[in-house]
């Protein structure tokens, strides 16, 4: 078996990038290094396009430079409305959809106990989530489960107009005034939108609410390390300071002058085009972490916005390891071979447990005694990764030294950096989302909205 392994930056105290492929009888369904090699030219044009602003969508590059644009002022800032509205309320309701909610989610899930809602001290207040959903069910559970808790809000959207976000919000912000009063509300919201125009620019202003700004030139599924995800990652008590230096390092790792054989996000962006060329259309983000369940949510949404278009693109999906091994597993082992892996590996595990042994056995597992169980995990994930090679499931391996800020940092810009020259490559505008906007067309038309009475129209004979 071939492994390509490049170690960042000179330690193996990074995290590090392995793409492993069949033994030459199985090469159908591995790539060669020449293979790589012969798409790094395209890898580093694409990266060069990204920091020169030549490319399709430059207009939206704001986040290539951004974690070391990033000010202390700035953070300071964040901080400060962060304490206030921490200070305020045991419960904070972070409103937003899309690129607006999914970083913070990610960053927050994976940086929490799993069980935190079980703690009976908390130094944070809770962070839950809001308008990224029409379900009635949901809302009315929100609003019921937080009637005997202290509440704030952080709302997020570049217009102020979304459907989801904006009809959470205006029930959120009733119920907020309606306990505390509009002068207190004002305290117990916050905002992140456009800097000058938008419905939420508006009403902000007018309602006396801090607000942070969406940069007009940063999509919302690049927006984690802005105000986005900053503010509510702060508010619960985050390290957003290392979060950003993560990012700030992994941006200068991968920038447009770093050697191809150096620059992993390249490495990457040009491995998973390689496969897509060979037939692979589809990609599975795994972990073995289930804290690490949000971060390929988050993963999705990058990948498919930014590469499906124009009936191209690899089309992104997650299991959790090893519990989708009972129901995922089967398919990948012995289904369609049109898939690969990318593994997510976690080198140190938090916390401590030894499996010890029993004087019945009844279970067989007294040959586990003494293990750390985290060694019967890294070994489930060693034999899941050669089994599903051995089934021609190509796989590439991203391990991480432990999940802390600073690393789950590094490993968003990484996914950020390699996605814009993997859409380069490609040769789509990984920076639009075109498609996105035909449902909106079709719902505003079902629900009667003024100036869609013809569309309306038109749908509801199509209908009948």
């Amino acid at each position: 078996m071939l492994i390509l392994r490049t170690i960042f930056p000179s330690t193996t105290n990074y995290f590090f990038y392995t793409m492993i492929r069949l033994d030459s009888k199985h090469t159908s369904c591995g790539i060669c290094e020449s293979e790589i090699a012969a798409l790094a030219p395209a890898a580093q044009n694409a990266n060069a396009l990204l920091h020169s602003g030549e490319g399709a969508g430059n207009d939206f590059l704001g986040w290539v430079n951004l974690p070391s644009s990033i000010t202390p002022e700035e953070l300071n800032a964040i901080g400060a409305t962060a304490s206030r509205l921490a200070t305020k309320a045991e419960v904070i309701i972070v409103i937003g959809i899309g690129g607006s909610y999914l970083g913070a989610k990610a960053v927050l899930d994976a940086m929490s106990s799993s069980f935190h809602f079980l703690q009976k001290e908390r130094k944070h207040p809770y962070i839950l989530f809001a308008g990224n959903n029409l379900s009635e069910t949901y809302t009315a559970e929100l609003l019921e489960a937080t009637k005997e808790y202290s509440i704030a809000a952080i709302v997020i959207s570049k217009s102020g107009t979304t459907t989801e976000p904006a009809v959470a919000f205006r029930l959120i912000k009733a119920e907020i005034e309606a306990r505390y009063g509009k002068q207190e509300a004002k305290e117990r919201i916050a905002s992140v939108t456009d800097a000058a125009r938008g419905a939420l620019k508006t009403l902000s202003t007018a309602e006396g609410y801090d607000t942070f700004v969406i940069p007009d030139n940063v999509g919302g599924r690049f927006s984690v390390l802005t105000p986005v995800g900053l503010l509510p990652l702060a508010a619960a008590g985050i390290n957003i300071a290392e979060l950003v230096r993560g990012a700030k390092d992994m941006e200068a790792a991968t920038a447009e002058g770093v050697p191809f054989e150096q620059n992993i996000a390249a490495q990457y962006a040009a491995v998973r085009n390689v496969l897509y060329q060979k037939g692979y259309k589809i990609e599975i983000l795994a972990s073995y972490e289930p804290r690490l369940q949000y971060i390929a949510e988050w993963w999705k949404q990058l990948y498919g916005e930014s590469e499906g278009k124009e009936h191209k693109g690899i089309f992104p999906a997650s299991v959790t390891l090893t519990a989708d091994l009972h129901s995922m597993g089967q398919y990948i082992q012995e289904g369609e071979r049109t898939l690969f892996e990318t593994v997510i590996s976690v080198a140190q595990p938090e916390g401590k447990v030894i499996i010890e042994a029993d004087g019945d056995n009844l279970d067989g597992l007294n040959f586990l005694a003494g293990k750390r169980l985290d060694e019967v995990n890294k070994m489930a994930e060693l034999g899941v990764v050669l089994a599903h090679v051995d089934g021609g499931v190509p796989n590439i391996r991203i391990e991480l030294p432990a999940i802390n800020e600073y690393y789950i940092g590094a490993l968003l810009y990484f996914f950020e950096k390699a996605c814009g020259i993997s859409g380069y490559i490609l040769g789509v505008n990984p920076f639009n989302q075109p498609g996105v906007e035909a449902y909106k067309k079709n719902m505003f038309a079902l629900l009667d909205k003024p100036g869609y009475e013809e569309a309306s129209a038109a749908i509801k004979a199509r209908l009948k």
